[in-house]
């Protein structure tokens, strides 16, 4: 079984020489008899922790996914995949976006009907279609986007639904001691009275673990568990996937973060198109390998030269805002150079939102200055923003990046449509429009079937390659990049950091907000820090290691001064 380590290292050697080094060796636990195959029950009845029991006969595959096959149409999801997971092991789930991970766990947990194949779960064919009896048969599944009822306290989000309809009201009292003795086997503090909307997201998280194993479950699946973590509450889960290991576990890890995968899993699983394209044994292979095998050939990363820093083409002066989507700015002072990439780290909530609706016009300030190119600016709205060159990649390409039913071409001229390049004489000039379209589509690789398509048709890789070439043509002065690669495989990852690093050398002033220390890491020419609507004091590259940086998200001093 691997060993469990802090993901905080750097460098491709580290995989290797770090797996071995634990900072709590799982021999140091005490002896706790593993997991067996679920008690059978009721349905909708709760379950105790003393119906485990450790049978010596038990067989150490807990789940079996044979010859797996889903058709949407013409479209093959999953074509005849087959793996098995044993007890007490992780097996990490790798792909690109649409490689068929989310079809295939749907199938798992009888959201979708396969049209070959079957699961066996603890030696049971599981039926097909019937979410209840994946959850009867402890198999537990903790989302990336939580689903937890914000108004109710942890206890009742934990509960609600294990109570038969037969049974008038939940015994809390009951419940509680189940829930304490659970986060105290598992390392999971979390206070049972308290409201799931005063908690951090680390904490929230945890409810979700716990609510997976109030139900008894032996088989855990996380899908992008970490994607909302500061390093340190990364810590705390790789610490408590340690001891539900220990305990007979067994986990599915669904993470794009290829040294996570290195760190905590015992074997890869790579999914492309929709195909098992290779199986390894973590020991014996490394981030590169992986890396190719998701995307079909070696991904290069980007590379960095110097920076040659510019004068200042946009600062902000103690700039306060009101909340949007969680923190507002909090006297906020920035500058942002021509040629240089500012990368801005922080836990989502804490005011990046804010900064990048005040960046892009569609939020005003309530005090502070800004300046453009060292000009005040008095009137801010969208339109202005533009004007002044400033564009914006945002943070969901969905909701606020693209309209769904509008097509390719209606998208890219979506913010220019009133310019002279797309209107003549008041009348939108469509033949412009598509050849734009049409130029982006060629310059930036999209895969789409014409510049005609619904866009909401299209993956979230060859989406956010729109997006770009929508922002970067013409070349604007500043680049709000918010979230940029958030959700993206591999290889569009890298896409999207080349065409930001171009961007850099032609001289634009590029803003990278993003929850991913290592894309801070590897972009960045300054690094600052955003935790309750403030701002760190700027650090170089290289300056501060990724626990400090965990410290500052935090929110443990290292605030501009005021």
């Amino acid at each position: 079984m691997t060993a469990f380590f802090s993901p905080v290292y750097e460098g491709e050697d580290a995989d290797r020489t770090m797996r071995g080094s634990v900072s709590s060796p799982i021999s140091a636990l005490p002896i706790i008899r593993p997991f067996g195959p679920p008690s059978p029950r009721r349905r909708g009845e709760g379950t105790s922790s003393c119906r485990r029991r450790f049978m010596t006969t038990e067989p150490s595959i807990v789940l079996r996914l044979s010859g797996i096959t889903k058709r949407f149409g013409p479209l093959t999801a999953n074509d005849a995949i087959s793996f098995e997971l044993k007890r007490s092991e992780v097996i990490a789930l790798l792909g690109e976006n649409g490689a068929g991970k989310t079809t295939l766990m749907n199938i798992l947990f009888g959201h979708y009907l396969a049209d070959e194949g079957t699961v066996e779960a603890f030696g049971k064919l599981l039926p097909p279609g019937d979410p209840r009896a994946a959850l009867d048969a402890g198999i537990g599944m903790v989302h990336q986007h939580f689903t937890l009822a914000d108004n109710m306290t942890v206890l009742e989000n934990i509960a609600l639904g294990t109570q038969g309809l037969w049974r008038a009201r939940l015994d809390r009292a009951a419940a509680r001691r189940r829930i304490e003795q659970l986060s105290a086997d598992f390392g999971l503090t979390v206070d049972p009275a308290a409201t799931v909307a005063t908690l951090s997201v680390g904490e929230r998280q945890r409810v979700e673990i716990l609510k997976a194993l109030y139900r008894d479950a032996h088989v855990l699946i996380l899908d992008e568990p970490t994607a909302v973590l500061t390093p340190a509450e990364t810590d705390a889960l790789f610490r408590t996937l340690k001891l539900l290991v220990a305990k007979g576990l067994s986990i599915i890890f669904i993470s794009h973060k290829l040294h996570e995968v290195m760190a905590v899993s015992d074997r890869v699983l790579v999914l492309r198109a929709g195909r098992l394209a290779g199986e390894r044994e973590t020991k014996s292979t490394d981030r590169k390998e992986l890396a190719a095998l998701m995307v079909g050939q070696e991904v290069k990363p980007a590379e960095v030269s110097p920076v040659h820093a510019g004068a200042a083409l946009l600062a902000l002066d103690r700039v306060s805002t009101a909340r949007h989507n969680g923190a507002g700015l909090d006297e906020v002072s920035l500058t942002l150079n021509a040629g240089e990439i500012t990368g801005l780290a922080g836990v989502s909530g804490n005011g990046q939102a804010a900064l990048a609706a005040l960046m892009s016009g569609t939020q005003r300030p309530t005090g502070g200055a800004i300046s453009i190119a060292g000009h005040a600016v008095g009137d801010w709205s969208p339109r202005a923003a533009l004007g002044h060159g400033i564009a914006r990649i945002p943070e969901d390409r969905h909701a606020v990046g693209t309209i769904g039913d509008m097509s390719v071409t209606e998208n890219v001229i979506a913010e220019r449509y009133g310019s002279s390049r797309f209107s003549r004489m008041g009348f939108l000039d469509w033949t412009a429009a598509r050849r734009f379209a049409e130029e982006i589509i060629a310059d930036y690789d999209v895969k789409c079937p014409s510049p005609e398509a619904r866009i909401r048709l299209l993956s979230g890789g060859n989406m956010q390659k729109l997006i770009l070439g929508r922002a970067l043509d013409p070349e604007p002065a500043v680049i709000l990049a918010s979230q940029p690669t958030r959700g993206l495989d591999v290889g569009a990852v890298a896409y999207v950091h080349r065409m930001l690093l171009a961007a850099r050398e032609r001289g634009a002033a590029v803003l990278l907000i993003s929850e991913d220390l290592e894309e801070i890491l590897a972009l960045s020419d300054r690094i600052v820090v955003m935790s309750k609507g403030r701002l760190s004091a700027p650090s170089a590259r290289g300056e501060r290691t990724i626990r400090e940086l965990g410290e500052l998200m935090a929110g443990h001093g290292g605030e501009q001064p005021a």
